[in-house]
């Protein structure tokens, strides 16, 4: 009874760890289906899917768009319009800069580095360079290195000497931030399959 007990929990686990991601990836995608399709449910008569549809195609024209000429000015115009009203230029601000970081040309996160944390035992974790030189706040010889939490969308700064950090040179940036998040495992375990 005991070894038949063992098997089931066994198997149970094994179970979610099997449909956890499957189920959490397909939750996500629909949260997100729903969420964007309800963006549009104040024009009548669009069927369930056509919204999401009707954002994407809008977004797309609009990243398309955005490279031209005139809807660049009208882009900026309109930026520094919301960068300089009271109360709304603190969020848009930090929206901006946060969405710039992951995406586009002024992304900040593309600068993996090893970070030393602690001299005795030694230990490095892995960051971002955000920012080369930490001067202007009176901080010489230190940089600004963003180091995402595993398994969340959270991190923090923190401010350390140059000789503290030092470039990855075995990983992209994609794979940094896969490998920061994952806890270490992602990268590691494709890796290892790949000498096998």
């Amino acid at each position: 009874m005991r070894q038949f007990t063992k098997l089931l929990l066994r198997s149970f686990l094994q179970g979610l760890v099997i449909i956890s991601p499957v189920a959490v990836t397909a939750y996500v995608i629909y949260a997100v289906f729903m969420n964007v399709d309800s963006w549009v449910s104040w024009m009548p008569y669009v069927p369930k899917g056509l919204g999401f549809v009707i954002v994407v195609v809008f977004v797309t024209l609009v990243g398309y768009l955005g490279t031209r000429f005139f809807f660049v000015k009208l882009v900026d115009g309109f930026s520094h319009l919301l960068e300089h009203t009271p109360g709304v230029k603190h969020i848009y601000s930090s929206v901006k800069d946060v969405m710039g970081s992951f995406v586009g040309d002024k992304r900040k996160f593309s600068k993996p580095v090893w970070v030393r944390v602690n001299n005795n035992p030694e230990i490095w974790r892995i960051g971002f360079l955000t920012q080369k030189s930490m001067d202007y706040l009176g901080m010489e010889d230190k940089v600004a290195v963003y180091m995402p939490h595993a398994y969340a969308i959270s991190g923090w700064v923190i401010i350390v000497d140059k000789t503290d950090t030092k470039r990855v040179t075995t990983m992209t940036a994609a794979e940094a931030m896969k490998f920061a998040v994952s806890g270490g495992i992602t990268v590691s375990e494709e890796k290892g399959n790949d000498k096998k």
